[in-house]
């Protein structure tokens, strides 16, 4: 199928999915836009889109192909199922769900769209706001050659890197959780070694400058801590996003029988600061747990 002609509907454009709607429009995809936000919806307009809607269903029987960025198998279910844009589907399109998922979701959701010849690829995302507006997000995914090769011009346009993980759903979900296990651990020892910094009088600004130039550094805490430096919680990824994901992870721990140390106390630390009304700030807010500290301002 050639890409000038491949129409794909990008369902959610929170951070995400507005980065990979821009990068299916750049790429020349015939690109529509779903979400409940008027704001979001006008923004793709604006940048070249199809057509944008609160619902699917407006254009269901002209595409190829969906994305769905939402935030949770709750969403991705509502979608589909409850508002029924399954029945207005045509045979055989491709639907690409990228939220972070359990596995037996992942199953679940595909065997519902197998019984409508869907195709579905199941293929959970990582980077972060700045690499899905660059078209450079990395997709861990698996699902049958048939749903890869119908979504092969969204992939390209989208990601910078694909890892096929195997034709059995529910892999791709797994290597995600496994990755958010990482993910969550890395911000919260990083919020950790930061306020520790401020308990001992040392500058969150000089610390951060020596651990990014060190071998305790990783990408979360250079992305992340940054963020305390500048005292700015704007979400780009919330708190109780990570709450959502480390109850996955930990649910997916005690299905595998697994003992998890830190992942553990990463969940509770998470739990905590959203107990403490950070849920919707950034997910760096987790230094917040910390008493006795003080953290910069913006």
């Amino acid at each position: 199928m050639n890409e000038q002609t491949h129409s794909v509907a990008v369902i959610g454009l929170g951070s995400m999915g507005m980065g990979a709607a821009r990068s299916c429009i750049r790429a020349g995809l015939r690109t529509y836009g779903i979400d409940i936000s008027p704001d979001s919806l006008q923004a793709l307009s604006e940048a070249g889109a199809a057509g944008v809607s609160r619902n699917c269903q407006d254009f269901a029987e002209r595409l190829d192909s969906i994305v769905l960025l939402v935030v949770n198998a709750a969403q991705v279910k509502q979608v589909l199922f409850e508002n029924e844009l399954i029945d207005h589907l045509r045979p055989g399109t491709a639907v690409m769900v990228s939220a972070t998922i359990a596995a037996q979701d992942a199953r679940e959701i595909e065997s519902r769209l197998a019984d409508k010849d869907l195709l579905m690829i199941d293929a959970p995302v990582s980077g972060g706001a700045a690499k899905a507006d660059q078209g450079e997000m990395t997709v861990m995914a698996s699902g049958s050659d048939l749903a890869f090769k119908r979504l092969q011009p969204v992939l390209e346009a989208t990601a910078i890197k694909v890892f096929r993980i195997g034709k059995e759903i529910g892999l791709g979900s797994m290597v995600k959780i496994i990755h958010q296990l990482l993910a969550g651990v890395h911000i919260a020892a990083g919020a950790e070694a930061m306020a520790m910094a401020a308990k001992a009088g040392i500058p969150l600004d000089l610390m951060y400058e020596v651990v990014t130039n060190a071998a305790g550094n990783s990408w979360m805490f250079e992305n992340r801590m940054q963020h305390v430096v500048e005292g700015d919680y704007s979400p780009k990824s919330m708190v109780d996003i990570f709450v959502k994901d480390l109850g996955i992870v930990t649910d997916t721990a005690q299905s595998l029988k697994f003992p998890l140390y830190l992942g553990s106390t990463a969940y509770q630390m998470f739990t905590s600061a959203s107990n403490d009304g950070h849920g919707g700030e950034d997910d760096s807010a987790v230094i917040k747990i910390f008493k006795g500290i003080s953290l910069p301002e913006k």
